[in-house]
């Protein structure tokens, strides 16, 4: 069990939050846009600033231009617990199940610093 979180991107299912913690309540899980998390629209070199300092993984679809965002940012001499980045076309039941693994088995700083495409399998 991790004390590590994570950052759901505004384009994630509300559901997969409300399952992650109905599986797991220890879990932290944040959402783009409520309370305590970062606003919608916020810029993307902005949420890596907030997972690196909440020490949370960002959990997103974007895989446009995140790469690039990310590389940029650790140029600069900064961190990221970790990006994962899901399909399009996603099954819930396996994305929750992946995400439970990372957060439950995952080894301190395993996904530090890269970028981690979803399903795992």
């Amino acid at each position: 069990m991790s004390s590590l979180g994570f950052l759901l991107d505004e384009n994630m299912p509300l559901a997969l939050r409300a399952q992650l913690v109905r599986r797991e309540s220890a879990l932290r899980v944040s959402v783009v846009g409520q309370p305590g998390a970062p606003s919608k629209g916020t810029p993307d070199p902005d949420l890596l600033v907030w997972i690196e300092d909440q020490d949370c993984m960002l959990v997103t679809r974007n895989r446009a231009s995140m790469p690039r965002h990310l590389r940029d940012y650790l140029a600069s001499g900064r961190h990221v617990p970790g990006i994962l980045i899901l399909p399009w076309m996603l099954n819930l039941g396996s994305v929750l199940d992946d995400l439970l693994l990372i957060w439950g088995a995952g080894l301190p700083d395993e996904y530090r610093d890269q970028i981690t495409y979803l399903p795992l399998r």
